[in-house]
């Protein structure tokens, strides 16, 4: 979900460029992806600086802005002039405070969904350690007299008594009935979570809309253009140029009515592959006119537009299994292994009608769980 997110919020923003900002277009791409590519490695645990990559987009981006808007010409800017604006950028402040604005939003949009990952992912180490637990002998030998034992007298159609099955599951998950307490607070942790998640700073809205954070500092750039170009002289010479060499966009010849392209990433590239290779950036044209394409994921991912993000709706979900832990023994014996009430049923010994008192195997409480807890 959150891939598909990222991957929306950067078509978003390269159809900008594409439709408004045309003879930039090209030039942006590596901008606009390495960015979004910066969003995902943060959201997923890499150690990277929301400050630091949104000041590195908007520093990368302004040689193009200057290039093609402030300051355009019959040939491109050399790569010294382009680094010395890249550089000399947070000086100039073309861009007025949407730097600034575009970092509030990143950092307390991103920095409570990328906890969520990192929570669900201890959640998931504490299931997969529950389901692989192994019981004592005791609890084995009493598993094997409640559920066997009534075969060997010829009593396959009886199940065991529910009293005497509580005993016995109860005992045998002794240990995973301690987590309960913990998974509760675990749960509760993750409301408030999805809590942070919403509001004005929620992830989705702040992706979906950080094309229009671009196209503000776009506008803001050609207002203040004749300042702008004394700061540049001042700090960085007059512009010195270079013949082009990197073509904005380009045209179809062999349709009659020329089409603009755009330069788009493979639909089928995730952020798992981006991952693996992070200085590894490619473009390809992908495409006949500016409308913004979408793979079926992409248009999938609008049905959450409008409705509460998928963390509310995860929690609402996980909500109902709050008292897993605690309940399951009821469960268990409640669904499948005890006989219903009214029903004839073994009690360890004999069929009866009703289940003679047994006692509980003693309770063995895991460490290794507690300790996973400790992490949440």
């Amino acid at each position: 979900m959150f891939e598909m997110l990222i991957r929306l919020a950067e078509n978003y923003t390269s159809t900008l460029f594409c439709n408004a900002y045309g003879n930039m277009a090209a030039e942006a791409t590596v901008p606009v992806q390495e960015f979004f590519t910066d969003v995902g490695l943060f959201l997923f645990g890499t150690d990277v600086s929301t400050e630091e990559f949104v000041n590195r987009f908007f520093d990368t981006l302004f040689p193009v802005v200057y290039n093609h808007v402030l300051n355009p010409g019959p040939t491109d800017i050399s790569l010294e002039y382009g680094e010395c604006l890249r550089v000399a950028r947070r000086d100039i402040r073309p861009f007025g405070n949407i730097p600034e604005k575009a970092i509030e939003q990143m950092g307390r949009a991103l920095l409570p969904s990328r906890t969520f990952l990192q929570a669900l992912n201890l959640g998931i180490e504490v299931i997969n350690t529950t389901d692989h637990l192994h019981f004592s002998k005791d609890c084995s030998r009493a598993l094997l007299r409640m559920q066997y034992c009534p075969h060997c007298q010829g009593l396959t159609l009886s199940k065991p008594c529910m009293g005497y099955c509580l005993n016995i599951i109860r005992g045998c998950l002794a240990d995973v009935a301690e987590v309960d307490l913990h998974w509760r607070g675990y749960i509760q942790s993750l409301e408030e979570l999805s809590r942070a998640m919403s509001g004005a700073y929620n992830i989705e809205h702040v992706l979906l809309n950080f094309h229009s954070l671009v196209n503000d500092a776009l506008v803001q750039a050609q207002i203040n253009r004749p300042e702008l170009s004394e700061r540049v002289h001042k700090m960085c010479g007059p512009p010195v140029r270079k013949p082009k060499e990197f073509p904005g966009c380009s045209f179809d010849q062999n349709k009659d009515n020329q089409v603009l392209k755009m330069f788009s990433r493979d639909s089928e590239e995730t952020l798992t592959n981006r991952r693996n290779a992070q200085g590894n950036r490619s473009e390809r044209i992908a495409g006949n006119n500016c409308s913004l394409l979408m793979s079926g994921e992409e248009k999938m991912s609008l049905s959450f537009k409008g409705r509460p993000f998928f963390s509310v709706e995860f929690i609402s979900h996980l909500r109902l299994y709050r008292a897993f832990y605690g309940g399951l023994a009821d469960q268990l014996c409640g669904n499948e292994l005890a006989a219903a009430d009214g029903l004839l049923c073994w009690n360890g010994e004999d069929v009866v009608r009703r289940i003679n008192k047994t006692s509980l195997l003693p309770a063995r409480p895991s460490f290794k769980l507690l300790g996973i807890f400790m992490h949440i």
